[in-house]
Order: structure tokens, then sequence, then C-alpha cells
């Protein structure tokens, strides 16, 4: 393998001295600054979304044997199609659901389907959907991708020592094999010149995958493939690193706008900045990062209007369109793209964001009525799955595609939201408490307890319907204890102890705790209105509310008149709902519900949503 020079690298990776090798010892691993807590139960609606994906769509055993089976059949080069993602993409996210929820059926599920995939490798060493003849082509890399990605995700929570070293083994040869078919070298093929779609930023993304493999190895080669993957600047049309870390663009001008898969790659080089310590790259991570929520992320926390490309989407989200928009995974890469900045940074913002698309863009993709969905391939509606792919904003219906849609050979069908959806789902309540060395930050108000090596942290609320919460510390004897309070965004007041505080991000409280000692805590919830290109949006706390044209008889395309100081009246939540409100206008009162709980009767005539609404 041979890394560009500097007149074809990546000026940002040739700013630097060449980087052969770094021995373990001698690592600049950036540490985080909290952790995720391992003993931690959580009720309410963040478990709730996490046991209906747990028991609706990842114990499904027999879906289980068909992602792996592909890599047998070989059946993505038929169409040149991305099969092969979904076994990582399942496995990352069933991993991190155990991670949270610790459930042994589905850590049997998943060990049966690891054992499996194992036995499915060639004698090269590969682990590909795509026969020998025909590979580095289409999305064969992206799918190589996510057999590291599952495989290594589920290997952090492997109780087998021998399967561990079963799979190290594995990952390796597969690795090692594209270590050696791709580069610059002779006979090498170019990474990206591996794929026609997006430039290969598809294939480019296997970066964090390989950034990975050498933080758990050491193995020199893995860093130096990583650096070369980094010199291409992650796409063959363009240098995305160059173009971010500039931030003269905004992501819709870039030469390539897959939004997915560009985070994607930006993950990798977050995670290249974990390991090495080029503060370069960090930098042009989070230009990156705040390139996309200027330029593209709408109310709900997803990016893209058109399909799941960068459109200038914080724009355009106004705009009636029949595209299908704001794709699942788009929202899960994103929140897992800010969660590793925030688990570096401690930055507030990052858990505003997450908090955001969670409870809006990806809780709303929760097909919980388990509707049959729209295919667009049979051109009919096809078996339910859990995840709805796209999400409206302005006067459309839910069920209006599969993201990623492809059929197995041996009957059924998967699609790429579906895949992934899990991991999302998993960061919501791993992201609500996290330990530090000295207590705990509090980014969610939900009802939790938490055990500590000697006391337990219990949490009671009525998050995020409402922002009140008390902290109760159950201990034998007394214990010191750091408790940093997040106050949100959207937080106009915070209340501690009854009392207002000022604080900039977190409030800090560190004293000592008796048994049964309190602190309540209080985030002013309200309405808060925000107004865009004539439409108007309505916010409670964290929740994005919108108008579901089967909860009410009112025709919601109609300009909406307010009344010169908001009235509302908070109403009984119905089944799945969070918040339920009617909103005095100057033509009656208006009801408007929380985004996630709306459109989920898609299979009805009429049965349009909206985000956001006319303003008369």
């Amino acid at each position: 393998m041979k890394v560009k020079n500097n007149a074809s690298g990546s000026a940002i990776l040739n700013a630097v001295p060449p980087e052969h090798h770094i021995k373990k010892k001698e690592r600049r691993e950036k540490m985080p600054v909290a952790h995720f807590v391992k003993d931690i139960r959580i009720t309410g609606v963040m478990d709730e979304k996490v046991r209906f994906v747990l028991e609706r769509q990842m114990k499904c055993r027999p879906y289980w044997q068909k992602f792996t089976e592909v890599f047998s059949t070989h059946e993505d080069i038929a169409d040149e199609g991305w099969r092969g993602e979904y076994f990582g993409k399942m496995l990352r996210g069933a991993a991190w659901i155990y991670r949270y929820d610790r459930d042994e059926e589905l850590y049997s599920v998943m060990t049966a389907a690891v054992r499996d995939m194992l036995s499915r490798q060639d004698d090269l060493g590969r682990f590909s959907t795509y026969p020998q003849e025909a590979e580095f082509r289409g999305w064969d890399i992206w799918c190589r991708k996510y057999v590291l990605t599952g495989l290594l995700s589920y290997r952090q929570i492997c109780r087998d020592r021998t399967l561990c070293i079963e799979i190290d083994a594995a990952l390796k040869r597969h690795l090692d094999y594209l270590v050696e078919k791709i580069g610059e070298g002779e006979g090498q093929i170019p990474m990206t010149q591996t794929s026609s779609w997006w430039g290969a930023v598809n294939s480019c993304s296997i970066l964090e995958s390989v950034v990975a493999m050498y933080q758990m190895t050491g193995e020199k080669r893995y860093l130096d493939f990583a650096a070369y993957i980094l010199s291409t600047g992650g796409c063959r049309d363009g240098d995305l690193i160059e173009l971010a870390f500039h931030d003269k663009k905004l992501p819709h001008e870039y030469p390539v706008v897959k939004a997915y898969e560009m985070i994607s790659f930006f993950e990798g080089v977050l995670a290249y900045y974990e390991t090495t310590g080029k503060e370069q790259y960090y930098r042009a991570v989070c230009r990156f990062v705040e390139a996309v929520f200027r330029g593209e992320i709408t109310i709900i926390g997803c990016a893209g209007c058109t399909h799941e490309l960068f459109d200038h989407a914080a724009v355009k989200q106004t705009e009636h369109s029949e595209t299908i928009m704001q794709e699942t995974c788009v929202t899960v890469t994103w929140m897992r793209l800010l969660t590793r900045l925030y688990l570096l940074s401690g930055e507030e913002k990052y858990i505003d964001r997450i908090e955001r698309s969670g409870f809006n863009a990806l809780y709303g993709s929760l097909n919980t009525e388990w509707n049959e969905q729209y295919s667009f391939e049979r051109k009919k509606y096809v078996d339910a799955m859990a995840i709805d792919s796209y999400s409206p904003l302005y006067m459309n219906k839910r069920g209006r595609g599969i993201g990623g849609y492809k059929e197995f050979a041996s009957g059924g069908h998967y699609g790429c939201c579906i895949a992934i959806a899990a991991c999302g789902f998993a960061l919501m309540p791993l992201s609500a408490v996290l330990r530090t060395k000295d207590g705990y930050i509090v980014n969610f108000l939900c009802n939790a307890a938490i055990e500590g090596k000697d006391h337990t942290l219990l949490l009671e609320s009525g998050y995020p319907a409402n922002g009140r919460g008390v902290i109760t510390v159950r201990c034998e004897k007394p214990v010191c204890l750091e408790l940093k309070l997040r106050r949100p965004s959207w937080c106009r007041r915070m209340t501690v102890e009854g009392k207002a505080v000022e604080c900039d991000g977190y409030y800090t409280v560190n004293r000592f705790f008796k048994d049964g000692d309190k602190l309540s805590v209080e985030w002013q919830t309200e309405l808060q209105i925000e107004r865009l290109n004539g439409k108007i949006a309505f916010t409670y706390g964290p929740l994005v509310l919108a108008a579901d044209a089967k909860k009410t008889d009112a025709d919601i395309s109609l300009p909406v008149h307010l009344t010169q100081e908001p009235e509302y009246e908070l109403l009984p939540p119905e089944k799945g709902e969070l918040v339920r409100l009617s909103l005095k206008t100057k033509d009656g009162n208006l009801l408007l519900t929380d985004y996630q709980s709306c459109g989920k009767k898609w299979l009805e005539k009429d049965a349009v949503m909206s985000a956001w609404l006319k303003e008369g």
C-alpha cells in the first residue's frame, strides 16, 4: 500500500509529517469527558421505544439468517446492491441495545448470528456479498465496512473469550485483504475507484472501522491504511476534509451531497483524531457539523428534503414536496456523530441536537400501528417493518417508501433505515445520564435508577412532556457527588431547589448527600413559536408539535391566525401521545400533538400531517 504524496493527497493530512506507526504507549488518544453508565434502568418513553424495536425487530431470527446467507450467495452482484450492510447495521444496533438493556435473549440471537457469519468467510478472508471476480464496485466496500462495524460492536459485549479470539482473527483476515488490494501501489485499486456512486464516499466511510481495528490491535498497517484513506479526502470528486476545514461552503455545495455516507465518513475522521490527537481533524469535523447544522438540520432534527441528499434543507423544509425526505439513516448517523463529539468535548449543544433528533425524527419513524409500507420498487404496499424511512414536514403522509429496499433470493425484504435505526434508539437512554470521575451528568430528566459503587441515584420526572424532576440519592453512608444538571437550549428558566439558576449549558451541584436526600430540578417547559418562509411551527420543550388530519375535523391546510398572545390548553394525551394541546386562534381552536405521534394511520385516506403550517 502506498500513501499519496503531497501533490495529490489531502493538504490537511500533508500539513504534518507522515505517521507510519504510533506505539500503544505513545498514542495521543483523546480521552472522553464522560462515559455511558453501566447499570441504568429507565422507565417511560425512551425505554418503551427500545422495547418496541427489541421485540418487533431485533429478535427475529429468520431475518438474521437472511442477513448472513447473502455472504454465501453473493446476490448483491445482480444489482450492485447493499444487502450486505444489513447484518452489520443490525448487529451494531443490537449490541448497543444490549449495552443498555442486557436482554439475554437478544444476546443469544446475536451470538448465533455471529457464529453463522464467521462460517461465511471465504478462503481469501473476505466477507463480501460480491464474488471476487466482480468485487470493488457498487456497494461492496460499504458492505464490508458494516461487517467490521457489526462484529467490532458485538465483540465489545461478547462474554466468550474463545469467540472473541475467533472474531479477532476473522476481522484481521477480512481487513488485511483490503489493505493488500486497495491503495496507490502497483496492482492496487485506489479507494476512490471502488464505487461509481457518490464519488466513492461510501467506500471511504470504512475509515471509522479501520481506525477501530487499529485501536483494538495496535497493528501498524491499519493506521497506515487509515492515513491513506484520509489522504484521498474521502471523495473522488473533491477533498471533503479540506472543504470542511476551510468552512467556505455549506454541505449542499460540496461535490457530493449524499448526507448519510458523508456524515459516516466524518465519523471516521473524528475517530482518527481520537487516536492520534491531530487537532486539524477535530477542527474539520467540528466545522462540518456546524455547517450541517446551519444549512441542513430541520425542525425535527434530520437533514435533506430531497431524498437523503443535502439540499439546504434548513431553508427548504417549509416547502411542499412529493419527494421523499428526512431519511431515518441520516437521523441516526447524525446522532452517532453528535454523541461521539459530545463524549469528547462535553459541549451541551450536541446533546440539544441529539434530543431534538431523537424525540422527533427518530421516534416519529416507529411504525407503532404495524402498517404495511409502500415499496417504490414493487409499486405496492408490502409487509410491515418496525421503521418508517421518511418523515414529512409539510402537508404529507408517512409510509411513502422503504429506504434502501432490497429483496432476498430466499424471499422477504428489508431496508437500510430499518436496519440502522436500533442504534439510535439505544443512544437515547444511554445518553440520558453519564458517569464522570466525580459523579454524573444528567442530560435528560427521565425516570431512571442508576447503580453506583456505594449509592443509587433515582430520577423521577414527567419529561419530556414537562421539565419537573426530583433526584434522590440512596446510600448507606454520606457520599460526595458532583451532579452536572443540563440546561437545555429550549429552557428559558431553570430552577434547582426552587431557586432560579443561571448557567451556560450545565449547573453543577457538588456536595455530600446522605441517604434519602432529594434535589428538585425544573426546566421551564412552554409553547414556543418558530417562523420561516411564511410558515409557522410550534415546539413544547424538546418536542416538535404537528397537526394531524386524522386527529381533527379541522382543515390543517388553512392559514393559522394567532391571537396577539398565544393561548393554549393542555389536554390529556391519547394513545401514543406525549403532549396534546388546544391552541386558541382567531378562527377557533387548533389541535396540536407531539410530532412523533402523528401520521401513524397512513393507510387511511387523507392521513396528512404537518409540522409547518401556513401563517395568516
